[in-house]
């Protein structure tokens, strides 16, 4: 299954997998625990954070795991607290992983304003030192990506955001691929009324459930995924969104939500 998750590069030689595994929330025994399992059943693409604290026994579910570190895209992500101290929190990331680089940081959310410029370049230093291969950030708006890009002339190249049914904005996804910026949603299926009878209808009509529609239709619009779960069954059919295609008609009802 790995072998079939489509990528999108970042940059040369940094391909993002569509499919990630997100832990936020997932702590303790059971982030090691889920880890190991989503690398098991093909996941290549794990989302964590400095803000999880799970870290450290991620890092451990890839040694234990047996796949080389280049097989793995790892994200982890800034606290805005910690702005003005990147180097010495990549560094500690980078500890608790056990690993040399990560593939992906990430802004976790905007700093103050004063702020947010030097931490953006802070990112980039790290970058051209080799402790991450991309920088990208999260939570941030169009105007906030620009203000980086102008200043700089450095493109973030994911912007991870909420995204679902109920919050999908067109105009924004529009302006995002217009500067070359990869979306990814997070928190999909927690935003989402998941019993709404056209999404039923929907997933009726492919054999599928109604979470795997919702994540379908994201990826239908080129939005990398990372549900989250800590259950084999779940973690499987997350990947299963691959087998079955919406049509047309599909997605512009579920954009209408």
């Amino acid at each position: 299954m790995a072998q079939q998750i489509p990528a999108i590069e970042l940059a040369p030689g940094v391909s993002l997998p569509t499919i990630g595994f997100g832990t936020w929330q997932i702590t303790g025994q059971s982030s090691y625990e889920s880890t190991r399992t989503a690398l098991d059943v093909g996941y290549r693409h794990i989302d964590t954070a400095t803000m999880y604290g799970n870290e450290e026994q991620i890092g451990r579910a890839l040694r234990d795991s047996g796949l080389e570190r280049s097989e793995v895209f790892i994200t982890t992500k800034l606290p805005p607290s910690h702005a003005g101290r990147e180097r010495q929190t990549i560094e500690a990331s980078l500890s608790a992983l056990g690993v040399d680089y990560v593939d992906l940081w990430l802004i976790h959310w905007p700093p103050s304003h004063s702020q947010s410029l030097p931490t953006w370049i802070s990112l980039l230093e790290q970058r051209d030192a080799g402790r991450i291969r991309a920088a990208g950030v999260s939570n941030y708006d169009t105007a906030l990506v620009d203000e980086l890009i102008r200043e700089t002339g450095e493109t973030p190249v994911v912007n991870q955001v909420a995204w679902s049914p109920a919050q999908h904005e067109p105009k924004f996804l529009d302006e995002m691929r217009q500067r070359r910026v990869v979306v990814e949603g997070y928190s999909s299926l927690k935003n989402t009324p998941l019993d709404d009878p056209r999404l039923v209808a929907i997933a009726s009509a492919h054999g599928v459930t109604v979470p795997q529609v919702v994540l379908r239709w994201q990826l239908h619009h080129d939005i990398v995924i990372i549900p989250k779960s800590t259950r084999e069954a779940r973690l499987r059919e997350n990947l299963a969104v691959l087998d079955f295609e919406l049509t047309a008609e599909e997605i512009a009802t579920i954009d209408a939500l």
